[in-house]
């Protein structure tokens, strides 16, 4: 797959990789390190969705990647559509059936080795012998994934979560199996950790090792569910596509796989079908339900002529679609590689994360190492010191902090393609944080886009359909809105007059042409005024009156004279108020930027509520006025659309740009709003805004949580029962602080 839009530093090759075997986000760095070292390219692994994507490898060249992970220990393949889902499910059965095992055998082992404690006349010989034989299958067999994954690092000189985890649960079972055969094993053991142990008695540590490996397997069923959950829902946009479609050709209909539908062919779809890819609808009428792309409850009526996206369903009538574009450009392939992309990337403060876990197991081995030390300098048992080392070995939890930012991503980048809106990776959260100003685009974004004729004003001595026409005809070939809308008005009117010679457009002025030999001029007063022609007084009264309702007034030149004004309206959006105002409640300063003359520009930032107008700006310059309002302090959003706002949405620190944009705008945007609601902007940046907080929260409980539970369990303040309890509570809880971002309502 390659991709240019989130390829870091020019790299604009990349190859995605699944990879087997991580069990915690030290083996992520380790593999991550080991890519980084392949010349010429930049990787990245994510443990929390199992997947690595090296930029700058030429897809021909994916085997020297899986080589190199496989020289680390691990497995990986190339990823292929549809077998995610059945590896979790694989992963999750494994250690669910693991888990039943181990608690089947583990909660009866517990309960002898507590009746034993509290009443030594029930001991009979070989007790001690049963009590092992109990422990071995959930040691060996249920804990097995914990050991092959430490040997595995092990034979590559390496130590992951697992070094921690299986040197925890053998040297519990070890010092049990010493005191078992040397006769000196007391079931007292289990006590040990409240201090209520009788003096001089040997400790089994074999319902330790057994809860431990329970617990942990727990935390991991728990955490693989919670994180196949939190991927379901990032994955949801890839499954609206249907696998076979109606094509219709000479009448005929015919079931066929979605893959052999081209461009230009028509398809059918029944009440209740999915649409199979974007078109335009050819013959009947319907309402769609676009909800699972937009987050939009309400159907959109269609009718012939109208666009159509793939994924939509069907509610009610029968269509004929005509394809428009297939495979992976169409709006659903492109939304859901956008979400998939946005996995690949790392915020800042996750590379910092990173560097501390890849340092975190080596510095706990050291420390309960020094643990044991030091209890035994002090004059302490080897039990007690043997305790407070265990202790230390299990509670520790590099995994809660790998977990804390790429499981809310995954979940806030998810949820957000459920509603329509896409975060296009780390970049756009850590923004959306701290911007104080909102700069909202006028033309296409405020407005409908589609400009439509109200007057059109004859200068003295001058005809009504000689000015319209003059008009027509420069700008019968342009597709900028406001030709478009006079193109239109003239074909209404009867009008056909032939495109005008030599057309040059002109930007932030108009266009000017030749028509039967003579130029003709349609633009602002600048234009007129660059070419040094007069405007009447009627005619100016024309131009004011239709800039004070916030209307463009279009002034018409033929040779050396203005002829006439024709003022055309661009409709504001339904929801343009609604926006404004939620972003207002959100504590924003809002900026209308637009190229219309101040008067028109006030005149629709007064009907919305805006305060702050930017009018006159050339498309040019609409980045540097971006980057004028950053100088001032300000920290800025851009909401915006089409190729002219690329530039001031790539300026800005955070760019949220409307789907109906082109691909360089799209590109250029850190976040992606596919509602016709424009009160998704709110959403966008409420949503944004949460996944951060989660971010952030989870971190903090991460680092709090191993800085304060360490030492508690090196001065012996914590059974190993608890520690391990404590570990596998850990990953869980940032697991689920994550994954309740799936039913975020960011309209709240």
């Amino acid at each position: 797959m390659t991709d240019t839009a989130t390829a870091p530093g020019g790299l604009d090759q990349r190859v995605e990789l699944d990879v087997a075997g991580m069990t915690c986000a030290a083996c992520a760095a380790r593999i991550e390190k080991r890519l980084g070292r392949m010349p010429g390219v930049r990787a990245t692994v994510n443990y929390a969705t199992e997947r690595a994507v090296i930029w700058g490898l030429p897809p021909q060249r994916a085997p020297e990647a899986i080589s190199v992970i496989e020289a680390a220990g691990y497995e990986a393949s190339p990823v292929v559509d549809g077998e995610e889902a059945s590896g979790y499910a694989d992963r999750v059965r494994m250690l669910r059936n693991r888990l039943i095992v181990a608690a089947f055998l583990t909660v009866p082992l517990g309960d002898v080795a507590i009746v034993l404690a509290l009443a030594p006349q029930m001991r009979f010989p070989g007790w001690e012998w049963v009590l092992l034989v109990a422990a071995l299958p959930v040691v060996f067999w249920c804990a097995w994934p914990f050991h092959r994954a430490a040997w595995r690092n092990l034979r590559h000189g390496a130590t992951s979560m697992d070094t921690l985890v299986s040197l925890g649960i053998l040297a519990a079972f070890t010092w049990s199996l010493i005191a078992v055969v040397t006769g000196s094993a007391d079931a007292s053991g289990y006590w040990l950790g409240y201090g209520i142990a009788p003096a001089g008695a040997d400790a089994l540590y074999l319902e330790v090792a057994a809860a431990v490996t329970t617990f942990l397997l727990g935390g991991r069923y728990m955490e693989a569910r919670s994180k196949r959950s939190a991927r379901s829902v990032l994955s949801a946009l890839g499954r609206l596509a249907p696998s076979t479609v109606r094509r219709v050709r000479d009448g005929v209909e015919e079931v066929i796989d979605l893959g052999e539908l081209r461009v230009g062919d028509r398809f059918a779809i029944l009440p209740g079908e999915r649409v199979a890819t974007d078109g335009t609808v050819v013959l009947g009428s319907s309402a769609l339900d676009t909800s699972m792309m937009t987050g939009e409850p309400v159907p959109r009526e269609v009718t012939e002529g109208d666009s159509v996206l793939g994924g939509t369903i069907n509610a009610t009538g029968a269509l004929i679609v005509e394809a428009e574009r297939v495979g992976a450009h169409t709006q659903l392939a492109q939304m859901a590689a956008t979400a998939e992309q946005a996995q690949a990337r790392k915020a800042r403060v996750q590379t910092q994360v990173d560097r501390i876990v890849a340092w975190f197991v080596p510095i706990v081995l050291v420390i309960a190492l020094v643990t044991l030390t030091a209890w035994l300098a002090v004059g302490a048992g080897p039990r007690a010191a043997f305790s407070a080392a265990l202790s230390v070995l299990i509670i520790a939890c590099p995994c809660a902090l790998g977990l804390a930012t790429p499981t809310a991503l995954m979940a806030g980048v998810g949820r957000g393609g459920q509603l329509g809106i896409l975060i296009k990776g780390p970049d756009a959260l850590e923004a959306s944080g701290v911007i104080d100003t909102v700069v909202l685009d006028k033309t296409g974004t405020l407005t409908t886009g589609e400009m439509s004729v109200l007057v059109v004003e004859p200068a003295p001595g001058h005809g009504r359909e000689d000015v319209l026409a003059a008009a027509a005809a420069v700008e019968l070939r342009s597709e900028h809105p406001i030709a478009r809308g006079i193109g239109r008005h003239a074909a209404s009117e009867g009008l056909a007059p032939d495109a005008a010679d030599g057309v040059r457009a002109l930007p932030g002025r108009g266009a000017v042409g030749e028509v039967a030999g003579v130029r003709v001029l349609v633009g602002n007063r600048a234009l007129m005024l660059d070419h040094g022609l007069g405007i009447d007084d009627a005619t100016a009264a024309h131009v004011l009156a239709g800039e004070a309702h916030g209307a463009t007034p279009v002034l018409v030149a033929v040779g050396d004279e203005v002829v006439g004004v024709i003022v055309l309206d661009d409709r504001l959006r339904p929801s343009a108020v609604d926006a404004v105002r939620r972003l207002k409640e959100l504590g924003l300063r809002t900026v209308l930027l637009t190229g219309d003359n101040a008067t028109a520009g006030r005149a629709v930032a007064s009907s919305l509520g805006i305060e702050e107008v930017i009018a006159d700006v050339l498309p040019t310059d609409k980045a540097a006025v971006i980057e004028r309002l950053r100088a001032e302090g300000r920290t800025v959003a851009m909401v915006g659309d089409g190729i002219n706002d690329a530039a001031a949405l790539a300026s800005a620190n955070l760019g949220l740009a409307v789907v109906s944009g082109t691909d360089v705008a799209l590109k250029s945007a850190d976040i992606i709003l596919v509602r016709r609601n424009l009160t998704v902007i709110g959403d966008a940046i409420v949503l944004a805004r949460r996944t951060l907080r989660t971010i952030r929260g989870n971190l903090v409980w991460a680092f709090a949580y191993n800085v304060a539970a360490i030492p508690l369990a090196a001065f012996g303040l914590l059974n190993p029962l608890i520690a391990g309890f404590a570990m596998s509570l850990s990953s869980v809880f940032v697991v689920s602080n994550s994954t309740r971002l799936r039913n975020a309502d960011p309209s709240r």
